[in-house]
């Protein structure tokens, strides 16, 4: 049997609320057809008529006259034909969720994936991800560290971080390191063009790119002193990193920096810095002061974050046909630089690293006792 619609006789404030609404712009067009049907069906409109004029079908002819003569025109604003959400996870799910990734492995895996720990749980995976972001967790991800075991870690925290914020008076801090290894690189597209392909420019929506195959053409070390107060650098490109090259680069250190200054120098506890040789040489430059960075901690020597920044510049993307180009162009970086340095400012103090070293050896020391 076929329905039909109600009666419905509008006051004089329900019409003027309708017309309103179909006339205000803004409104939803879902609620601006709702208030047509409604409006057509108290002048009398049949439901075929309504259907072809508002562009509608006939449940919705039927629906809205209804709702309208139980809620009135606040009827027609609420959604109540959608169907009721899933019910929420119980709390146990969840937590068993979260301890199995932040505690347990998967038999057959390394960690575990979202569909692994929804599989493990009979929950779905993307409930599995909203409860891992809601905790912060990600087992995908694992990031490497080292804590020192240095017995004088705080001691030379303290040394070099004074170094850094507080320089002595006549003196110049250069903190010095190796860059070793750096491949002289030039992409197969620059000798062979007939076994692989140009790259393709940068535009909107994609990235340049470059054939991954290349030919190697020897190594270059860079040693680099940067002055700690002023961001200069004394540059060296030389063959290897021994104790003969080291204390070469020592001589031209003395060459460069100003007679009358002492000269302290930041470096980590690579081998070649601590031989007999340069003791020796040491003994007879006396204004020259070495001060080591804590065992593992090469982070706390501020060249580092020159050799990023190079690497990142000038060295990664370079195509270099040989070891005496690729040291053409270190030099050309380190002179631009030096033209207009920017000193890297330290801000951590020596107190904060300190304790956040002993909080992670109490971690660790932790950790170590449960595996017991």
């Amino acid at each position: 049997m076929a329905r039909t619609t109600h009666a419905i006789a509008l006051s004089r404030k329900d019409r003027d609320a309708l017309e309103s609404l179909v006339a205000n712009g803004n409104t939803a067009q879902k609620l601006v057809k709702r208030a047509r049907i409604v409006l057509l069906t108290a002048e009398g409109l049949g439901v075929n008529a309504i259907m072809r004029e508002v562009g509608v079908s006939k449940t919705s002819v039927w629906r809205w006259p209804e709702r309208f003569v139980e809620a009135g025109v606040e009827g027609l604003l609420k959604d109540k034909s959608k169907k009721p959400g899933k019910p929420p996870l119980p709390d146990d799910v969840k937590a068993k969720v979260v301890e199995m990734a932040a505690t347990q492995r998967p038999e057959n895996a390394t960690h575990w994936s979202v569909r692994m720990l929804a599989e493990a749980n009979g929950v779905s995976h993307t409930s599995v991800q909203r409860i891992l972001k809601q905790h912060g967790l990600k087992p995908h991800l694992t990031r490497t560290f080292k804590v020192s075991n240095d017995p004088k870690f705080a001691a030379k925290v303290k040394d070099i971080v004074g170094l850094y914020m507080s320089p002595p008076d006549k003196a110049i801090v250069l903190s010095v390191d190796e860059k070793s290894q750096i491949q002289a690189l030039v992409p197969e597209a620059r000798l062979r063009h007939d076994r692989t392909q140009p790259g393709l420019p940068m535009k909107k929506g994609r990235a340049g790119t470059m054939t991954h195959d290349y030919k190697r053409h020897g190594t270059t070390t860079l040693f680099a002193a940067l002055d700690v107060k002023t961001g200069e650098v004394i540059g060296e490109c030389l063959p290897r990193h021994r104790a003969k090259e080291f204390i070469r680069f020592l001589k031209k250190i003395d060459r460069t920096v100003q007679k009358h200054l002492d000269v302290h120098l930041i470096v980590d506890n690579y081998g070649s810095h601590k031989t007999d040789e340069v003791q020796v040489w040491l003994a007879k430059h006396p204004r020259f002061k070495l001060h080591f960075t804590p065992i593992s901690c090469s982070w706390l020597n501020m060249v580092e974050r020159l050799f990023a920044e190079i690497t990142r510049q000038r060295i990664r993307r370079g195509a270099f046909a040989s070891v005496e180009e690729l040291e053409t162009a270190i030099m050309q970086w380190i002179d631009a630089r030096n033209e207009n340095p920017e000193p890297f400012q330290w801000t951590a103090k020596a107190s904060k690293i300190i304790r956040k070293h002993r909080r992670a050896k109490k971690a660790l020391d932790t950790v170590e006792a449960g595996c017991k």
